[in-house]
């Protein structure tokens, strides 16, 4: 169905998709490249929400040369108005005679109408080269398109033995600064960070991006059911943090507010934050990729109520013995039948370290 030389500009699309891997939410990451007798005419990817879509630059950067072309997209071509008028129009106007496409969009208001466009204006359409790799670049947005929710990954470092702190509380640094380093790239590329009132009482976490260059910093999310932040927490000093609680302490909530945090109330019957609630919140706020990085409670919350997609698990060469705390506080299994299944998808040496990247079988 495909030849090796679509394979070939396909990837190329993918290559470009991926540069706007820190900065597109939370809009997809798209490339395209444009292809004329056999010569790159143009390319272009996506950069941020509000700018020009992948396809516009690459028409752009092609011209004329453009009519008659084979255009590589790594998305289907919008065919609504959005933040920006409808590319399959452009692509339509721009005079290419095929279009070979990655994946579908996967927004079901929107999902086919860009090619409907195009096959009604006599273009050649096809669909589904190299797939997977599009929707591994886009797994967040794919995930609050088809469900409703995030993709959530949870992040954690430990010792070989599974350790995550001493009984102390103690945790900094387990892990190398190879490992930490990796971990900045993954908030990096995530629209929001979320840890528990536990590790800002005992950390005092920023949850920033650094070691790496990006324009902008994922939103920073706290689960505190009682508020207990403290209002002089360095998480607090951005603008614009959600505190997800239980209580509806209007003074507390108040001066959350004075600080340019946002205050949702959320509890659960046990008087806790209602978690599979607050993950379909964070869809409202075009939440795509949510990296959790908590301490074992809220770890073990999260996966005991079916909400965590993906772990990536840094192992450091050190043992430090079973008064530790562990990643999870998970509930006690009565057999082995009730062990939650993984699949592993990566691991990889990071430094000292070693990175096991898994996810979960809902």
């Amino acid at each position: 169905m495909f030849s090796a030389s679509d394979h070939a500009y396909m990837a190329q699309a993918l290559r470009l998709a991926e540069k706007g891997l820190y900065s597109t939410s939370p809009n997809p990451r798209v490339g395209c490249v444009l292809v004329r007798d056999s010569r790159v005419v143009g390319s272009g990817w996506h950069e941020r929400a509000g700018a020009p879509h992948a396809e516009i630059n690459a028409l752009a950067a092609a011209g004329e040369a453009a009519r008659g072309a084979t255009a590589y997209l790594t998305l289907e071509p919008c065919g609504h108005h959005g933040r920006t008028p409808p590319c399959a129009d452009a692509l339509i106007k721009a005079g290419i005679a095929r279009l070979v496409t990655a994946m579908e969009d996967p927004n079901p208001l929107v999902s086919g109408s860009g090619y409907a466009k195009l096959q009604d204006a006599g273009i050649e359409v096809k669909t589904g080269l190299m797939a997977a790799e599009a929707r591994a670049l886009n797994i967040g947005f794919a995930a609050r398109m088809a469900r409703g929710r995030p993709w959530v990954r949870m992040k954690i470092a430990a010792s070989l033995d599974g350790k995550t702190a001493l009984k102390n509380g103690a945790s900094q640094w387990i892990t190398s600064e190879a490992a930490r380093r990796d971990g900045h790239r993954l908030r990096a590329r995530s629209c929001a960070v979320m840890t528990g009132i536990g590790s800002v009482l005992a950390d005092n976490p920023r949850l920033t991006v650094r070691h790496l260059e990006t324009t902008r910093q994922p939103l920073r999310v706290v689960v505190d059911s009682r508020l207990e932040i403290p209002l002089e927490a360095r998480l607090l000093r951005g603008a614009g943090e959600l505190v997800f609680t239980a209580s509806a302490s209007e003074g507390i909530i108040g001066a959350l507010h004075e600080v340019g945090a946002r205050v949702i109330v959320l509890p659960d019957q046990n008087d806790n934050v209602d978690l599979g609630a607050m993950i379909r919140k964070l869809a409202d706020f075009e939440i795509n990729e949510v990296l959790v990085e908590a301490g074992w409670r809220l770890n073990g919350a999260l996966i005991n109520a079916g909400l965590v997609d993906e772990l990536v698990i840094y192992l450091a060469p050190y043992l430090i013995g079973d008064m530790g705390l562990g990643m999870l506080k998970l509930p006690e299994l009565a057999d082995l039948q009730g062990k939650r299944a993984l699949v592993i998808e990566d691991v990889r040496s990071v430094g000292p370290d070693l990175r096991i990247t898994a996810q979960l079988t809902q």
